[in-house]
C-alpha cells in the first residue's frame, strides 16, 4: 500500500488524487487528460448534416469509444462515460448498450414534481451502474429560450427555477448510484444553430438571474461532480477557454470542487483551455495530446501545476465514488421494473391542453376507434431525441399494442383500427374517409427534434397541420395527441375539441397514451414552456440579432440576448401578449378551486405561503399550486417570477392544504436581483407581491409583503 498510497481508502479522495498525480510521469499525465477515441474531423462531418435523419446517421458513423484509457501500471481503471440525459445513451463501446428509453426531459419538467425527477434519475443511475459506466453526461439545464431549439427536448424548461429543481433531483439520484452526474452545457448553449462557431452576447444580470441559475443550484444543492463546457463562444471567447465562467464563477464564487469536461470536440486549445479551467477533453486528444501539451509547457504558456490541478480534480471524483475499487462487472438491467417506473412517470407528465364538452377521457366502450397519423407517431413508440443522447431501447410498446392492452384490461368491447398517413399526405383522402366512419378518432402527431439542428419553424413538420385540420373536419369526436419535444403552433386549435400533450414518451409510449385517453390515469402535467399563438408573438420575430445572429465582421454569427430578462412567460407578460397556452397551464379530468391564502413573512426569515386546494369534480386528481413573486418597480424585473410550487393529489370533494417556503437564502435567490456594482445578488427593499394560482396567467390568490433590503 505504501508503494501505491492512492489506493488507501482511509485517505480523503482529494488526498488520494494528489498522491496519485505526484507518482505519474508527464506522459502518463497527458494520457489521462483526454478520451481514447481516434480523432476525427467532427466539424466537417457536422456541416454535412442538414436533417434529423442525417444527424442520426452521423452519430452512428462516429463509432465513439467513450472512455479514458486505463493505466494498469498505476491501477487506474478504464474510465467509462455514457451520454444522457434522457436515459443511458451511447455508453462506452459501440454499439450503445440497450437501456430504458425514458420520456424526454421537457416532459419530466411538465410533471412539476421533484419526486418524479428523483425516480427518473434513479432509473438512469441504476442503469448506468448496471452497465459499468462511471459518468452520465446529464442533466442538461440550459433554458428554452428559443421555441424551436434543437435540444429543448433534453433540457427542462424556460424557467430557471423549475429547471434547477428538476436537475438537482435527477443529479442527486444519479450520484446515489456512485455514478458521476455532469451538468451541461455550460453555458448559454440555448440553440444549435452554428453551435461550433456562434457567439453569445448577454448582460450580466440576465446571465446570472436566468441562464446560470440552474447550474448554480446544481453545484450548491446537488454537489454535482462534473460540468460539461459548451461549444459556443460567450462574449467572444469559447466556453472551453472562458476563465470567467470556468474559474471565477464556477469555482471562486460557487465553490465547485468537481471537474470540467469539454463537450465532444468543443475543446479548441491546449494551454488556453487548461489555464481557463477546463480539466478534461473528450472524446479524443485533438488538443490535449503530447505534442501540444509538451510544447505549451516548454514555452511556459502552460504550467505543470495546471496539468496536475486538472487531473487531481477528476481523480478526486473517481475516488469519491469508489471507481478505483469497483471491478468492471456489468449486470442485467431490470427492464420490467424500470419500464414500469417510466410508464408511471410518463402518465404524470402529460398535459391536457383542451377538453371541450368533456370528450376525454374516452369511454372504454367507445365503439369504433380509429388511430390516424404518420408512421413515426402511429406505428412505433415515439422515442424522441435525435443525436448523441438517443437511447437504444430494451423494448418498446407501440401505440396500437398499448391501446389494445389497456382496452383489454378494462373489459372493453370497442374495436380498434389504424391508418398510417404518408409523410407527403398522398393518401390523406382515404384516411379522412375512414375517419368519417369511426365513432372516435385519435390523431397522433408530433415532432422529434435533434441535437445539431434547430427546427426550421415552429409548426409540425411534414404538413401535419393540414392532416389534423382535415381529420378534425371529418369527425367531431376527434382527439389530437401531440408527441413532441418542443412547443408547437396549432393553427387548427379552434377546431379541436380535445388536445393532449404527451411529449416524446419513450419505450412505454403505447401504454402511457392509452392510460391517459381512457382515464386510467388523470392528466396532471403543466406546460414547462410557453406555447405561442404565432411565431410573430415570440421575442425573435424581426430580431435577427437575437436569433439566428448577425455576422458583425468577425466571421461568425453573434446572438445578442437583447430581450434581457423578458424570456419565456416573462416576455409575454411584459409585452401584454396572450399566449396560446401559458407557462404552468394544464387541465384535468376533474376541477379544482384554490382558497384560503395565508402568508407569513417574519422579518429576515423565510416566507411561508399556504393555501387550500379543493377537488370540486368527481375524479381524484393532482393540481400544481404555483407561487409567483412580483418585485418593487426599482428592481426592474418582469411582472412575475416563479419562486415555488407543489403538486398535491386530492380526492373528489376533499381539501388539501399546501405550504410552500420561500427562503431568501436559497440557491435560486428568490427575492434577489443581480447587482453589477455589488457583484452579487441583493434584495431590494420595498413591497413585493405574492401571486398564487395554477399557471403563470391564473393567480387568483394575491397578497403583499414588505421586504427590507
Amino acid at each position: 500500500m505504501t508503494e501505491r498510497p492512492w489506493l488507501d481508502t482511509t485517505l480523503e479522495p482529494a488526498e488520494r488524487a494528489r498522491r496519485l498525480v505526484a507518482a505519474m510521469s508527464l506522459e502518463q499525465k497527458i494520457a489521462q487528460l483526454h478520451g481514447a477515441m481516434k480523432t476525427v474531423d467532427i466539424y466537417a462531418m457536422s456541416n454535412n448534416a442538414t436533417t434529423a435523419e442525417e444527424m442520426d446517421q452521423l452519430v452512428a458513423q462516429i463509432q465513439i469509444e467513450r472512455h479514458v484509457a486505463g493505466l494498469d501500471e498505476l491501477d487506474i481503471p478504464r474510465y467509462r462515460i455514457t451520454n444522457g440525459p434522457v436515459g443511458v445513451g451511447m455508453g462506452d463501446g459501440t454499439p450503445s448498450p440497450p437501456a430504458t428509453a425514458l420520456p424526454m426531459s421537457i416532459g419530466l419538467a411538465a410533471g412539476f414534481d421533484p419526486e418524479l425527477a428523483r425516480q427518473y434519475g434513479d432509473v438512469i443511475g441504476d442503469e448506468a451502474a448496471a452497465l459499468g459506466q462511471h459518468v452520465l453526461e446529464g442533466p442538461g439545464v440550459c433554458l428554452h429560450r428559443l421555441p424551436t431549439g434543437g435540444r429543448n427536448f433534453e433540457y427542462y424548461s424556460e424557467d430557471p427555477y423549475l429547471s434547477g429543481v428538476m436537475g438537482v433531483e435527477v443529479a442527486k439520484a444519479i450520484q446515489a448510484h456512485d455514478v458521476v452526474a455532469m451538468a451541461k452545457h455550460y453555458a448559454v448553449n440555448d440553440q444549435e444553430h452554428e453551435r461550433f462557431r456562434a457567439n453569445v452576447e448577454i448582460d450580466e444580470n440576465v446571465l446570472r438571474e436566468l441562464y446560470l441559475l440552474p447550474f448554480e443550484m446544481l453545484v450548491k444543492d446537488a454537489d454535482i461532480a462534473a460540468v460539461m463546457s459548451a461549444y459556443n463562444r460567450v462574449r467572444g471567447t469559447y466556453a472551453t477557454e472562458n476563465r470567467y465562467l470556468l474559474h471565477t464563477i464556477l469555482r471562486e464564487q460557487w465553490g465547485f470542487t468537481g471537474y470540467v469536461q469539454s463537450d465532444f470536440w468543443s475543446c479548441r486549445s491546449a494551454a488556453a483551455s487548461l489555464s481557463a479551467g477546463l480539466d478534461h477533453e473528450m472524446p479524443d486528444a485533438k488538443w490535449l495530446n503530447e505534442e501540444n501539451v509538451k510544447a505549451a509547457l516548454h514555452d511556459t504558456s502552460l504550467e505543470i501545476q495546471t496539468v496536475d490541478r486538472a487531473l487531481v480534480r477528476r481523480f478526486t471524483q473517481m475516488f469519491r465514488f469508489g471507481h478505483f475499487e469497483k471491478p468492471y462487472a456489468p449486470r442485467e438491467i431490470d427492464a420490467a421494473r424500470n419500464g414500469a417506473t417510466s410508464r408511471r412517470i410518463g402518465s404524470q407528465i402529460a398535459v391536457l391542453l383542451k377538453n371541450d364538452a368533456g370528450l376525454l377521457p374516452l369511454a372504454a366502450d367507445a365503439g369504433r376507434i380509429l388511430v390516424v397519423g404518420q408512421a413515426k407517431f402511429v406505428d412505433e413508440a415515439c422515442l424522441g431525441g435525435g443525436g448523441s443522447s438517443k437511447v437504444d431501447p430494451l423494448y418498446t410498446v407501440r401505440p396500437l399494442d398499448g391501446l389494445q392492452d389497456v382496452l383489454k384490461s378494462l373489459g372493453s368491447g370497442s374495436t380498434l383500427s389504424s391508418v398510417t398517413v404518408a409523410d407527403d399526405l398522398s393518401d390523406l383522402d382515404s384516411a379522412v374517409e375512414a375517419a368519417g366512419g369511426a365513432d372516435v378518432v385519435v390523431v397522433m402527431a408530433g415532432l422529434v427534434a435533434t441535437e445539431g439542428l434547430d427546427q426550421p419553424h415552429a409548426n409540425l413538420l411534414n404538413q401535419q397541420d393540414e392532416m389534423i385540420a382535415r381529420l378534425l373536419a371529418a369527425n367531431p369526436n376527434t382527439v389530437v395527441v401531440l408527441k413532441d419535444g418542443n412547443p408547437v403552433l396549432m393553427p387548427w386549435i379552434e377546431q379541436a375539441p380535445a388536445v393532449l400533450e404527451v411529449w416524446n414518451q419513450g419505450a412505454e409510449d403505447g401504454h402511457v397514451v392509452a392510460d391517459l385517453l381512457f382515464g386510467v390515469v388523470n392528466p396532471s402535467g403543466k406546460v414547462p414552456t410557453t406555447y405561442p399563438r404565432s411565431f410573430e408573438d415570440t421575442p425573435f420575430a424581426g430580431h435577427e440579432e437575437r436569433y439566428p445572429g448577425v455576422d458583425e465582421g468577425e466571421g461568425y454569427p453573434t446572438m445578442r440576448y437583447t430581450e434581457g430578462l423578458q424570456m419565456g412567460y416573462r416576455w409575454y407578460q411584459s409585452q401584454n401578449i396572450e399566449p396560446l397556452f401559458p407557462f404552468g397551464f394544464g387541465l384535468s379530468y376533474t376541477t379544482f378551486e384554490l382558497s384560503g391564502l395565508q402568508v407569513s413573512a417574519p422579518a429576515g426569515a423565510p416566507v411561508e405561503v399556504s393555501a387550500t386546494v379543493t377537488n370540486t369534480g368527481e375524479r381524484a386528481g393532482a393540481e400544481v399550486v404555483q407561487v409567483y413573486l412580483s418585485f418593487p418597480e426599482e428592481a426592474q424585473q418582469p411582472p412575475r417570477r416563479l419562486v415555488g410550487f407543489q403538486k398535491v393529489t386530492v380526492e373528489p370533494g376533499t381539501t388539501q392544504t399546501v405550504s410552500i417556503i420561500i427562503d431568501p437564502d436559497a440557491t435560486n435567490h428568490p427575492l434577489s436581483v443581480w447587482d453589477d456594482r455589488a457583484r452579487d445578488f441583493v434584495i431590494r427593499p420595498g413591497e413585493y407581491g405574492i401571486h398564487v394560482g395554477t399557471s403563470s396567467a391564473s393567480t387568483p390568490l394575491e397578497s403583499r409583503i414588505a421586504v427590507a433590503g
